[in-house]
């Protein structure tokens, strides 16, 4: 006989926790389902870990480039590496046992340690228990996407996940992708002192940048020592002694790029297939997602899907709001939704790129006035006196509504900076009411109303 619950929830991301803490809190006897750890993709392998090494790898380069600032140091810099991986899992485990304390003592919710599959639309299967309840929630997140290269079961290669078990220093890294992850993960392991090759099928790091953003990321990574080959495509790979050989089609010939250690960051792949979905009447797309409306629910009435597993966000902080709309509209009365959820998102290299809203491409095609304005950050005094003048800020405007359209900021706390812009499109408002506010001195933030000050047409 099955379990009788008032809510379950499949697993134990971003969604999960708090969604499964609030239901409980609010008298429904919940159980949260989690088959590895609490924290899910950010606090095990992504935010929490990753940030720590960024904070490390700033470590080493403010070090290394102590006598800019008049500051000096005895002998060559080095690193640490066991050093390094102790105080990342210092932070991660910390973490992770926060959670497991508030979640394990909060009455009415039980967690599940295992792999839940669906038997019928109200009931899943976990460790030989069967469980039912009139609601369920998905949320099992998304893992590294492996490539079908020939070789590739044979190479001892990394990902997100694993790269960070590393307690010693590479000796020539090589990353396959161009995005986020591969560019935050090159950069640190360049300042940690590693030789590091980002190999992608591109032309540009970031391709969903606009090209004078691409541009600024890579000449930023470039002086960390970073290499780039563009237009590369793997056609196999091997074993090369201890370390790994990419047989690859290049612009001009090809090639084989021998490494000493290989990471793969070429995307995600949701969590979906373990599930069992047509026993509970859902399925997948073409990718491997589960659709869902803008209020979270799936085509079948009492399951809903958050997080990366809908493909609706791939994000930490999408994540979260999911739950809040979800806890909002089931516990408040609310109707929130994420219909018109302007897109946020931050690529934490160092300096950080914090983006908004729409960028060029998008502000093309709207077919109605749009003005812009760019300013590199070597305009702005804060960045100066920090000497860290690398990247820019870039703005876009509706003409007739003086209303923020979308904002890239690429240079010392972009990623917080960013987001004073955020309110205003939040809340409605025209840029003017930045241009007319006096902000502190010396700040970046300053700098927007300067910034806003020389909107012009796009071309």
């Amino acid at each position: 006989m099955a379990e009788q619950f008032d809510a379950i929830i499949i697993g134990a991301g971003q969604s999960g926790p708090f969604l499964a803490a609030r239901l409980a809190e609010a008298g429904h006897k919940t159980a949260l389902v989690e088959r590895t750890h609490l924290g899910g993709t950010c606090v095990n392998d992504g935010c929490t870990p990753t940030k720590t090494l960024v904070a490390s790898a700033r470590a080493a380069w403010m070090a290394r480039h102590a006598i800019d600032y008049g500051v000096l140091l005895d002998g060559p810099v080095r690193v640490d590496m066991r050093a390094v991986k102790a105080r990342k899992d210092k932070v991660v485990n910390a973490s992770v046992q926060s959670l497991t304390d508030w979640l394990g003592n909060t009455e009415g919710l039980e967690l599940i340690t295992g792999s839940a599959r669906f038997v019928s639309p109200t009931e899943v299967e976990v460790n030989n228990r069967r469980l039912t309840a009139p609601r369920l929630f998905i949320n099992t997140g998304a893992r590294p996407s492996i490539p079908d290269w020939p070789g590739i079961e044979d190479v001892p290669y990394l990902t997100n996940t694993t790269i960070l078990e590393l307690d010693t220093l590479p000796e020539h890294l090589v990353i396959a992708g161009a995005s986020y992850v591969a560019l935050e993960f090159a950069q640190i392991y360049a300042r940690f002192g590693a030789k590091v090759t980002i190999v992608a099928r591109g032309d540009r790091p970031a391709s969903r940048e606009d090209p004078d953003i691409s541009a600024a990321i890579r000449q930023i990574l470039e002086r960390d020592g970073v290499q780039f080959l563009f237009d590369t495509e793997v056609q196999s790979v091997r074993r090369d002694g201890t370390g790994i050989a990419l047989a690859r089609r290049g612009p001009n010939a090809d090639q084989t790029l021998s490494g000493s250690h290989l990471l793969l960051a070429l995307g995600r792949t949701p969590n979906s297939e373990d599930l069992d979905l047509p026993a509970a009447g859902l399925e997948a797309d073409k990718h491997g997602y589960i659709p869902a409306d803008d209020h979270l629910r799936t085509a079948v009435p009492g399951i809903w899907a958050m997080g990366d597993i809908n493909g609706r966000g791939a994000w930490t902080h999408t994540s979260y709001n999911e739950f809040e709309i979800v806890a909002d509209n089931l516990l408040d009365g609310g109707t929130r939704s994420i219909a018109g959820r302007t897109t946020v998102y931050g690529l934490f290299i160092d300096p950080p790129l914090g983006r908004i809203g729409i960028g060029e491409s998008e502000a093309r095609k709207l077919g109605r006035p749009v003005l812009s304005a760019t300013m590199p950050m070597s305009k702005v005094a804060r960045a100066r006196e920090r000497g860290e003048t690398e990247g820019l800020m870039k703005v876009f405007v509706d003409a007739q509504t003086q209303r923020i359209l979308g904002a890239a900021i690429l240079g010392i706390r972009g990623d917080e900076v960013v987001q004073s812009l955020l309110q205003l499109m939040t809340g409605d408002l025209p840029y003017t009411s930045m241009t007319q506010t006096m902000h502190i001195h010396p700040t970046v933030t300053e700098l927007l109303p300067t910034l806003l000050a020389g909107l012009k047409p796009l071309d």
